[in-house]
């Protein structure tokens, strides 16, 4: 199983990126003066430079890149750039109709699975000018064919949030194995808690909380390091592999921590819970704690990783955040270099970072303090354990982690079984292999 060693640590999205030989021009007005021996006709006044605009498309809402924005308005003056935030259920559909047609936003954020295959379509320019930049662990998964396709933002990750004081009045410490998880849930239960949040009206908590047991039961095993390429080109199947895993994950919904009624709750609605101390704990990552902090300014958190079986470090979810990418039918491309070429620089991932505190950056030389909130998972990010298995299942992952969900939804609301949601994604992949 691949470890990716260099996080500061992961989330989950982040971005950076980069492009050489272009750099920002002045919009001041210059002048044009005679010489002594000029004729008297004096030349006009060039006109002042009209702002070049730019789309950039990104399924994280504005306030996540909000001192980064700020900055490239600042340093590019030049340059008007137009946020669009798409919801995440809508992204790549949009985002790909709008490709093929040619058009679309002339900076991109893609997971690198959506890169992987833009850039065998052909929609994204090549940025190999500046792979030198970054770090490995970073710009691999944004690669194809030797060439990179988009720079990688600052790395995301997801844990389990808890609320410290909750947990301090009623003397509990965050788990060390799936058990005492399950025992803590008990605990919380028990005194009239909500033992955790859950947003399972969209597919994806359940989809990272189930896959954070089998990275420590499954897929953190010597024997296991290569399966999720493998069950990417088809050679493997989640059912017969991950089947022990994902039923001892289920003790959450056949103990009644996760329950039918969560299918109804969406993500906003989540945090809420959580801010407001009605839940003990979430699971999310670092790109939500400014929203948090905002509901309660005075909650104290901490996050603790994903535990299996046996004690260890734990696992997070995560790895190279989101990469942004350049439209290779932009007509603003070289406005599009400046933008990058400014990201790619420490003031540039700084900015980025601000918002999105706790992940790190892929741009060599460039590192960040873990904050307070992240405490618990650093023996996590020391070990280098996280990872997202889908970043190895191929350039159709996304549709895969998708149904792979909405499986989980259908276990969750008692119309399927273990291995009917594992039979159900392995039918998935095995019609993409066949195309």
């Amino acid at each position: 199983m691949k470890k990716l060693s260099t996080m500061l640590v992961s989330v989950g999205l982040a971005a950076s990126m980069a492009l050489t030989g272009c750099s920002s021009q002045n919009a001041s007005d210059t002048k044009s003066s005679a010489t002594p021996n000029s004729d008297a006709t004096a030349k006009p006044a060039a006109t002042k430079q009209e702002k070049v605009k730019v789309r950039m498309a990104y399924w994280n809402k504005e306030d996540s890149v909000k001192s980064l924005l700020d900055l490239i308005k600042q340093k590019l003056p030049n340059i008007e750039l137009e946020y669009q935030f798409i919801d995440n259920k809508q992204f790549d559909n949009i985002v790909a109709t709008q490709l093929a047609a040619q058009s679309g936003p002339d900076i991109i954020s893609v997971s690198p699975p959506a890169s992987a295959k833009y850039a065998k379509l052909g929609y994204l320019a090549d940025l190999s000018s500046v792979a030198d930049r970054y770090n490995d662990a970073g710009k691999n998964v944004y690669s194809q064919d030797g060439k990179l396709y988009a720079l990688p933002g600052i790395s995301w990750f997801e844990g389990i949030f808890y609320n410290k004081e909750i947990f301090d009045k009623l003397g509990l410490k965050p788990p060390t194995t799936f058990e005492e998880e399950l025992q803590l849930h008990e605990a919380l239960k028990k005194k009239g808690i909500k033992p955790q949040a859950m947003g399972a009206k969209s597919w994806e908590p359940m989809m990272k909380s189930s896959m954070g047991l089998v990275m420590n039961d499954f897929l953190a095993k010597a024997e296991n390091k290569t399966f999720d390429v493998q069950f990417g080109q088809g050679q493997k199947t989640l059912d017969g592999n991950w089947n022990g895993a994902i039923e001892k994950w289920t003790e959450l919904i056949k103990r009644g921590y996760i329950t039918q009624d969560m299918l109804g709750i969406d993500y906003d609605q989540a945090l809420d819970e959580f801010a407001t101390g009605k839940a003990a704990m979430w699971e999310s990552g670092p790109w939500a704690m400014e929203a948090i902090k905002k509901k309660n300014p005075n909650i104290k958190v901490d996050m603790f990783p994903f535990y299996g079986s046996a004690p260890g470090a734990g696992w997070l979810i995560g790895g190279p955040g989101v990469g942004f990418a350049a439209n290779s039918k932009s007509k603003n491309l070289d406005a599009v270099k400046q933008v990058f070429d400014l990201i790619s620089t420490p003031e540039g991932q700084k900015a980025f970072w601000n918002d999105n505190k706790g992940g790190s950056s892929y741009l060599k030389g460039v590192e960040f303090e873990m904050p307070a909130e992240y405490e618990s998972v650093k023996a996590t990010f020391k070990a280098g354990n996280v990872y997202a298995p889908w970043n190895n299942w191929g350039d159709n992952a996304q549709s895969m982690i998708e149904d792979y969900g909405k499986h989980l939804q259908e276990l969750l609301g008692g119309k399927s079984d273990v291995s009917q949601v594992l039979k159900g994604t392995d039918k998935k992949m095995a019609e993409i292999v066949k195309k």
